[in-house]
């Protein structure tokens, strides 16, 4: 029986991004470039796995892989050593002796189903934050027990334990008015929550009893919880909903007041806010969404919101709501979207799908010219060849009409391309089966 993949995990924030994949039956496999179809690295792990990610969970200034299985193991890989050892040696690395001290495990409660690793109270270190099937919210901090960089050795404390309403399905972090990190949670019928982080105030004012007294508060479910619906539209409250924040605005907006997040819901409903009262654009689809993600595909500084359905449908959206839709032949069970060096070491804007038929498919190098709609005279008038070539055919440039005729003929008359002497560009547009990798090797 083939095993279901779960999570695929966001790509690393270093300087050649790889891909990190997680299935039902434990194992952890990772990814590198498209030239080989098997895993670059394999990991074994206990359990189901439900969660995959990467960070600099353990604040070290290096970014670790975390995996997660439903029976509340959570695993740590460095991958960095071997990385080193084997880099001019491509293709497939099994689980060493000298790669075993390079993991960690250690059990926190079971019934995982989402994770960020992130910092949410600005002290400047990372937290791991776990979403749970039960309605329940942990943040837990590494501490570090060995001052050894070689191996990894510490444990993961417990923060705080939040409770809340409906079923978390996605974990984000935004801006909130003054800047400082806001902990967002998403919740059914198109609503979100925050998280509040009070445990400095905890550690400030311990529990009378001592230290046993202080962490078991800690673990009782508290309702430091303030809870949003971005509309006075009536959803359905069970309805299913993902959500993704600190969308980059770009240039010097980026850091000024709230930040942007976006949430989707599984009945086809699209919005960006900046606050819970400001709404800057909603959108109804007729796809089920299950992902949501961000991507600047226009190398602007402006992260798009991207999302996914059930089917491969996938729409890109601008943050004035232009939409561009991309659609995938096979359904899709897994969707993620960030930096890969997919081909020559060199990262780029990647969708990455994992089909039902255990495949994953990449589609690398995803970038638009522009989303906005433009007039095509406009864009040809800044082109030098463009003015080259109506000189050469003997047509005035401000004659709107025979130019319109020649490029209606060029485009749509192949009988009149023999009169023009090359063939115009395609502005925008990509042939995608060129873009395309699929791995089905180890899956």
């Amino acid at each position: 029986m083939a095993k279901e993949i779960t999570e695929t995990a966001k790509v690393a924030e270093n300087a050649t991004e790889m891909l990190a994949v997680g299935d039902t039956g434990g194992k952890l496999s990772v990814y590198k470039g498209h030239e080989e179809s098997r895993p670059w690295a394999v990991r074994p792990c206990q359990g189901m796995l439900t969660c995959v990610g990467v960070g600099d969970v353990c604040n070290k200034g290096k970014n670790l892989i975390v995996a997660m299985s439903a029976e509340g193991w959570f695993h740590l890989f460095d991958l960095t050593p071997p990385l080193s050892k084997h880099l001019d040696t491509p293709g497939h690395h099994e689980v060493s002796t000298d790669d075993q001290k390079l993991g960690f495990k250690q059990h926190i409660p079971a019934n995982t189903k989402v994770m960020l690793i992130s910092d949410i109270d600005g002290d400047g270190k990372n937290e791991l934050v776990v979403g749970y099937t039960d309605r329940v919210v942990r943040a837990f901090r590494w501490e570090d027990s060995s001052e050894s960089s070689e191996n990894i050795s510490g444990q993961l404390v417990l923060l705080k334990k939040w409770l809340l309403d409906g079923q978390v399905d996605s974990l984000s972090v935004n801006p909130g008015p003054d800047g400082a990190p806001e902990m967002l949670v998403s919740q059914p019928g198109c609503g979100y929550a925050i998280l509040l982080c009070t445990w400095k105030a905890d550690h400030r004012h311990p529990a009378e009893g001592g230290a046993d007294r202080a962490a078991a508060s800690r673990e009782a479910p508290v309702r430091d919880v303030i809870l949003h619906q971005t509309s006075g539209r009536i959803h359905n409250k069970n309805v299913s909903t993902h959500l993704v924040g600190n969308i980059g605005k770009g240039g010097t907006q980026q850091h000024s007041g709230s930040g942007l997040f976006a949430l989707c819901t599984l009945d086809g409903t699209l919005k960006l806010m900046e606050r819970a009262d400001k709404l800057l654009w909603s959108v109804q689809v007729d796809h089920q969404l299950f992902a949501l993600e961000k991507l600047d595909v226009t190398g602007n500084g402006h992260e798009e919101v991207i999302a996914c359905a059930w089917d491969g449908q996938t729409y890109i959206i601008d943050h004035s709501r232009t939409v561009a839709r991309f659609q995938v032949d096979e359904n899709v069970s897994a969707f993620c979207a960030g930096l890969y060096a997919c081909k020559g070491g060199c990262n780029s804007p990647c969708l990455v799908y994992v089909s039902f038929n255990q495949k994953i498919l990449i589609y690398w190098d995803v970038q638009l010219e522009r989303m906005e709609s433009t007039n095509l005279l406009k864009i040809l008038e800044s082109n030098s060849e463009y003015t080259e070539l109506l000189q050469q055919l003997g047509v005035a440039g401000d004659d709107v009409s025979a130019v319109k005729d020649l490029i209606h003929k060029t485009l749509y008359l192949p009988e009149h391309q023999s009169r023009v002497p090359r063939q115009p560009r395609r502005w925008g547009r990509t042939d995608s089966s060129k873009c395309r990798t699929d791995i089905q090797g180890a899956i």
